[in-house]
Parts: C-alpha cells; sequence; structure tokens
C-alpha cells in the first residue's frame, strides 16, 4: 500500500514538472519573442495572460470530469495537447499564430493541477497527506528551476524554435509514460466512491466545508498569484535593462526558482513551527520588501537577492495548498481544488496584461514598484482567519 502511493506520488511529480517545465519556458521566451515579433509590453503580457487563461478556464471542468471519470486519462490527454500546443509554436510565423498555440496549450496543462492534486491526496488519504502534497508542489519547482535554464542555455545552438520543440517532443513522451504507469497502478481509472448522503450535505455541492477560510485563503491565493506572475513576467526586462543576456536571464529565472524550491520545504517548516497565519505575514512582507530593493540594486547584486527573493515568493502558495485539503471534503477535492486553483490562476492570467498596459505607459520599473506595493494587500486577509481559526491554517500543525 506504501509503495503503490509513492509510485502515485512519483508520477504526479513527474507530470508537475513536465507541465511547470512548459509554463515558465515562457518567461525566457518572452524577451526572445518580443524582439523577433516586435512586440510591445501589452502583447507580450498578453501571450502569458491567454497560456495561463487557457489554464484557468477548464481547471473547474476538469474537476467535474474526473468525479465522472477518474484523472489518468484527462491527465495524459492534457499534458499530450500541451506539448504539442509547444511543438506547434515552433512552427509559427506570426504573434497571432502564437497566441492560438499558447491558448491550446494552456487549456491541456489547465488539467494537472486539480487531478495530480487529487490522485496525491487520494493516494494518501491515511498516510502523511500533507508531506506528500508538500512533494508534489516541490516537484513542479524542479520543472522551474532545470527547464527554464536548459532552454536559456540550449537557444545559442538551437534557437527558440529548436529548443521548444525539442521541449515538446519530451512532454509526449511524458504522455505516453504517464498512461502506462497510472494504468499498471491502477490509480485514477474509475471515478471515487459517492459520498454519504451526510457528508454530502454537511460540505456541499462544491465540497468546501469551511468556506470563511476557504475564502480568506483564496483571497490571499489571488493576490499572491497575481503578484508573483506580474514580477516574474516582467523581471526578464528590468534585468535586461540592467545589462544581462538572454543566457544570464536564464540564469537569474532559476536562481528565483532554486529559492522557490527552497522556500516550499523553509516555510512548511516555518509553518509546523509558527503556525500558516504568521508564515503568511512574514512570507508576503519578505516578497513585498524584496522586489521594491530589487529595483535599487546593479545586476551583479540582483543576482545574489534573487535566491533569497525566491524563498519568499513561492513560500506562501506551499503553505496555502497544504492547507486546502483540510477545508474540503475527500469526495469533492478534485473538484475544490479545482476552485481554488482556477481562481490563483484566473488572477495570474489576468496580471501580465494588466501589468503590460502599465509598462507601456510608465516602464518597467513602474510596474514592478505596484507589484511589490501590492502583495501588502495580503496581510488584511489574515484577519479573518485568525477571528474563525479552523485546525489547518491557524495554528501550528504537524505533517
Amino acid at each position: 500500500m506504501i509503495r503503490r502511493a509513492r509510485a502515485v506520488l512519483a508520477v504526479a511529480c513527474g507530470a508537475h514538472f513536465i507541465h511547470d517545465g512548459f509554463s515558465d519556458i515562457l518567461y525566457v521566451l518572452l524577451p526572445v519573442w518580443a524582439t523577433e515579433f516586435g512586440l510591445s509590453f501589452t502583447q507580450v503580457g498578453l501571450l502569458k495572460t491567454l497560456y495561463t487563461g487557457g489554464m484557468a478556464s477548464f481547471q473547474v471542468p476538469a474537476g467535474i470530469l474526473a468525479e465522472r471519470r477518474g484523472e489518468a486519462r484527462l491527465l495524459v490527454a492534457g499534458t499530450a495537447i500541451t506539448a504539442l500546443g509547444f511543438l506547434i509554436a515552433g512552427l509559427t510565423g506570426s504573434f497571432v499564430a502564437l497566441l492560438a498555440c499558447l491558448v491550446v496549450a494552456g487549456l491541456g496543462s489547465s488539467c494537472q493541477h486539480p487531478l495530480s492534486s487529487s490522485l496525491v491526496a487520494r493516494a494518501y488519504e491515511t498516510g502523511p497527506r500533507r508531506t506528500a502534497l508538500g512533494t508534489y508542489n516541490f516537484s513542479g519547482d524542479l520543472g522551474k528551476v532545470a527547464v527554464p535554464a536548459a532552454v536559456a542555455l540550449a537557444l545559442p545552438w538551437l534557437g527558440w524554435r529548436g529548443a521548444v520543440e525539442v521541449y515538446g517532443i519530451v512532454g509526449l513522451v511524458a504522455a505516453a509514460v504517464i498512461l502506462v504507469l497510472l494504468g499498471r497502478l491502477g490509480a485514477g481509472l474509475r471515478p471515487p466512491s459517492p459520498p454519504p448522503d451526510a457528508v454530502a450535505e454537511r460540505a456541499g455541492g462544491s465540497g468546501i466545508r469551511d468556506v470563511r477560510a476557504f475564502t480568506a485563503i483564496s483571497a490571499i491565493h489571488v493576490i499572491d498569484n497575481s503578484t508573483r506572475t506580474g514580477f516574474l513576467t516582467f523581471l526578464p526586462f528590468l534585468l535586461i535593462a540592467k545589462g544581462a543576456t538572454v543566457p544570464s536571464v536564464g540564469l537569474a529565472l532559476m536562481l528565483v526558482f532554486i529559492g522557490g524550491a527552497v522556500g516550499k520545504f523553509a516555510c512548511g517548516a516555518l509553518a509546523d513551527r509558527v503556525g500558516v497565519i504568521r508564515t503568511v505575514v512574514v512570507t508576503e512582507l519578505v516578497t513585498g520588501a524584496g522586489i521594491l530593493f530589487l529595483l535599487t540594486l546593479p545586476l551583479g547584486a540582483c543576482l545574489v537577492a534573487l535566491p533569497v527573493l525566491g524563498v519568499a515568493l513561492n513560500g506562501t502558495s506551499s503553505v496555502l495548498y497544504g492547507s486546502v485539503a483540510d477545508l474540503v471534503s475527500s469526495e469533492r477535492r478534485a473538484r475544490s481544488y479545482a476552485i481554488f486553483y482556477t481562481l490563483g490562476i484566473g488572477a495570474s492570467a489576468l496580471s501580465p496584461f494588466g501589468y503590460g498596459l502599465l509598462s507601456d505607459w510608465g516602464g518597467v520599473r513602474l510596474t514592478l514598484t505596484v507589484v511589490g506595493c501590492v502583495v501588502f494587500l495580503t496581510l488584511p486577509f489574515t484577519l479573518p482567519l485568525r477571528s474563525t481559526p479552523p485546525a489547518a491554517v491557524a495554528a501550528p500543525h504537524s505533517a
């Protein structure tokens, strides 16, 4: 039983690695596309917005379909569609065609978060679920570290088209492997058992047991995601203005994501010691202040500061993800995760376009100043958690 749970976790981690790799190579490619297609900052933001918007739009339908069909086939299909979207993007010759490819790729990637999270949560229903979900979240950070760095290094030799097509092929192979492994494990092939009537009535159709706490956590998630995406979208342009090259931008992003990977564990440990609310306050204060401080530094000092900023930048999300499972009923977990991810990813989808408009009007430095200030808006949303403290979010907990 333990071996099977670990195997399911490994498959989910692999899917998370691949999909986060697809999502985050965009941060390396956006400056390249801006140069090749002569894009404004608004158009750059639109590229990221439509990809992330595609991810957001199908999260809830994917969660509902998984309740009827199981997660496995949907996860495989989504991975293959994402890979094909990037493969075709490597053949495009216009901005509009590139937009269309990214929308398709985003739609495919929308299946990954709710379905993989649901698979892991069910596999560890009676085990260390929070630890397993933390491991799953960490695997995405490994994809964020490795794939953008690899693509940045490959650009001088393969060009952006070749690099994107190679990773698209990797994605197709990954879809086939996921299909085989989940089939052998018998995981996600059938829908979960229907809930008892009493549980269904208590949790409601969405499966959310504590609406007040879920709403507060979702609001923090929305602000955190939108500011993180806005920062990462326009960070490369800030670094280029300070004298960075495209490969060094890839290095800078790798440093941010390495810090983020460390943050997933460090902030989880901090939450165990001081509680989730205090951890969120600390990470958001450090994130906002760090972004504002980054604007004043030369390029070399920025590279030193980015890993530290990355710890706080990604630390909040890991704490929030681990708390969601405790606020929803097990039989509606895919749907509840889909709602949570849709809200956060929807905010991520809108923010690059909005911040792109602001960048065209006032420049990238003004945009990142606004991003740093907006981060602090998360702090008032910790107050409802203090007044109605569920065990999952108000006090230190054990894994």
